[in-house]
């Protein structure tokens, strides 16, 4: 993470509340000593709070809000609240300078809306897109884009999104040229409705991109390791989400039931239990956590609202590595390459 770089924290968002909020941003501490933050939200409880964590505040500020965006809040309502509340003053934290990046473990619609807001869209971005990492059976993970951001696409907001998530798996993945493909109903060149495949024949006629378009990927291959980044729209992509963590803890309960069926089974589950717990943490979702505001002036990262300390810790690791990378000029860089191709 760059020298002299401050991370800003909604304190107050997520379901688990401030405590875990600060064991987080105190973990990410420990493994990262170089980094520092800003901890907006209620000042007195930020800095009873603080006590348990004496390494977190040596390198931490307390910036106060005295109101919290609710999980139930519209995103009219929350944007009317932005200088009030920790989820929008730490947003202009990012705006103002003071903060190289935001990370909120609160409403995403409210988050998406203050951010798009605040820090408006990249040059060249018509649509901010939300990314996160998935589980997949390849070698790293899988970068998946958009996840609830836009529920309608149309051909040039799916290509700005390839390349925005090319660019975060380069950054992420620490890939050179990441495998891109585009989700649709099947792999045949004429599959798909139009915006699919005219987002298709533009990225397929620029090669000089640094990425490696492979084409179409159906839904039942997303985690086979097959590519790096998978782009679709916000509406399908967030559903494949649901449904993907959805199928992660019916597998998990299917295995409990399992194991708890006969006394051969106890006997078969500890003798197994190495593998189980493989299985457990590849699928737990504190250990991807970390979704991406791609295409702001500015870096944005949405924690889990049901993250755990840990999960909270990914996030943040997931906000300093996009700084440090410079995240967001790898992706002005890409769209200019798109331009001049057109050109």
């Amino acid at each position: 993470m760059a020298d002299g770089s401050w991370i800003a924290i909604d304190a107050m968002g997520g379901d688990e509340g401030l405590a875990t909020m600060l064991a987080g941003v105190a973990h990410a501490r420990r493994r990262h000593e170089s980094m520092r933050f800003l901890l907006v939200g209620d000042e007195a409880a930020i800095r009873a709070g603080l006590e348990s964590h004496p390494n977190l505040s040596a390198a931490s500020e307390i910036v106060h809000a005295p109101e919290v965006v609710g999980s139930s809040d519209k995103p009219s309502q929350a944007i009317r609240r932005a200088k009030t509340t920790s989820m929008g003053i730490a947003i202009n934290l990012v705006k103002q300078g003071r903060a190289a990046a935001a990370v909120s473990s609160g409403n995403t619609g409210a988050l998406m809306a203050m951010a798009k807001l605040a820090l408006r869209t990249m040059p060249g971005i018509d649509r901010p897109a939300l990314a996160a990492l998935l589980p997949s059976l390849g070698d790293n993970d899988l970068v998946m884009l958009d996840l609830g951001a836009n529920a309608e696409c149309d051909a040039r907001n799916l290509v700005q999104f390839a390349v925005m998530g090319a660019a975060y798996a380069r950054t992420a993945l620490d890939l050179e040229s990441p495998r891109v493909a585009l989700l649709n109903i099947g792999t045949e060149e004429l599959k798909g409705i139009d915006s699919v495949r005219e987002a298709a024949a533009t990225l397929r006629a620029s090669p000089h991109l640094p990425m490696t378009f492979t084409g179409y990927i159906e839904g039942d291959r997303l985690s086979r390791g097959q590519v790096d980044v998978v782009v679709c729209d916000g509406f399908s992509g967030n559903i494949a989400l649901k449904t993907a963590e959805g199928t992660a803890r019916f597998v998990a309960d299917l295995l409990k039931r399992a194991f708890r069926s006969s006394v051969r089974s106890k006997i078969g589950f500890l003798i197994s239990k190495p593998a189980t717990e493989l299985l457990r943490h590849h699928l737990d979702p504190n250990n991807h956590n970390g979704a991406v505001f791609l295409g702001l002036n500015g870096l944005v990262v949405k924690s889990h609202g049901s993250a755990n300390a840990i999960g909270v810790s990914n996030a943040i690791q997931v906000a300093a590595k996009m700084v440090r990378d410079d995240l967001t000029r790898s992706i002005a860089s890409d769209l200019a390459g798109i331009e001049a191709q057109a050109a």
